[in-house]
């Protein structure tokens, strides 16, 4: 089992790993809209969270040597689905064609107060 570790994603803010790659897979813990390089949450608006945790995501997926376009399962959890129209126009041209397996959860909290949080599985 691989540990992934990047500066380009935020710092774990807790006991786990940004990713962990075990037999061929990726899994990456949730990414929330954190700025990786100021440390500081984005929160200004909901498209700007959406953006930075899928830039998050593509980078922790860089760090652990594969790519978007091998993702196999997404969680997405949302303190909102009124937010779901808007994720969707932005994730779907993010992932630009593919389209993995995916579940959408409203939940009661997130980490740090954040309205989304994501988490994926993918093959290296």
């Amino acid at each position: 089992m691989e540990l992934v570790k990047t500066d380009k994603a935020p710092k774990a803010i807790g006991p786990y790993s940004q990713a962990v790659v075990i037999d061929g897979w990726v899994f990456t813990s949730g990414q929330i809209p954190i700025d990786p390089k100021s440390g500081e949450l984005i929160k200004d608006t909901f498209e700007n969270q959406v953006k930075q945790v899928l830039t998050n995501l593509e980078n922790v997926l860089i760090a652990a040597g594969t790519t978007k376009d091998r993702i196999v399962k997404v969680t997405i959890y949302l303190t909102d689905l009124s937010n779901f129209k808007v994720l969707n126009e932005i994730y779907s041209s993010w992932l630009n064609g593919h389209k993995p397996a995916r579940s959408t959860v409203q939940v009661a909290k997130l980490p740090l107060d954040v309205d989304i949080e994501i988490d994926l599985i993918a093959k290296l």
